[in-house]
């Protein structure tokens, strides 16, 4: 019998021959540190950095993204057709303007106020997820977005 001294396998993990980015023609983690992006909810634009994360890498190398808003508390979140395995660096608790993507439910998240589970002084998220990009401009504008909203996100 074996023995894990980590958490089980996460859902791109559990696939075999899962695909990894810089294995299909993507850029690798190491390439898209300080690489642009734009987020469009509704009419709230809101520039970001990426940084050097294999999420960051997979999503970048699935742009231009098209979705749906869907809110919760100080978060507005999104379905994308992406996969990704929980990084060692995934997190509950984020700042605002973290942009995150949580591994169970392939949605993005972009964090701006504390959400309906968060304790005083926090913005807590419903499972770790993995921060792969920094918002530039002022994510409180996105107390501004409905449910149903267009979502879009493009490389600069």
């Amino acid at each position: 019998m074996t023995v894990s001294s980590g958490p089980m396998p996460t859902n791109i993990l559990r696939r075999r021959g899962a695909e990894r980015p810089n294995e299909v023609g993507g850029p690798d983690s190491s390439e898209v540190a300080g690489r642009r992006i734009v987020v469009e909810v509704g009419r709230v634009t809101i520039r970001a950095e990426l940084l050097g994360t294999a999420t960051a890498a997979r999503l970048l190398a699935a742009l231009p993204l098209y979705s749906t808003a869907e809110t919760w508390g100080g978060v507005v979140r999104f379905e994308v057709p992406v996969e990704t395995g929980r990084e060692r660096g995934a997190r509950v608790l984020v700042q605002a303007g973290d942009i995150a993507f949580e591994v169970e439910d392939d949605r993005v998240v972009i964090a701006y106020a504390p959400t309906p589970i968060s304790r005083p002084g926090e913005i807590r998220l419903g499972a770790p997820a993995n921060v792969w990009a920094r918002a530039l401009d002022d994510v409180t504008l996105l107390n501004r977005v409905a449910p149903g909203e267009k979502v879009s996100i493009k490389a600069v």
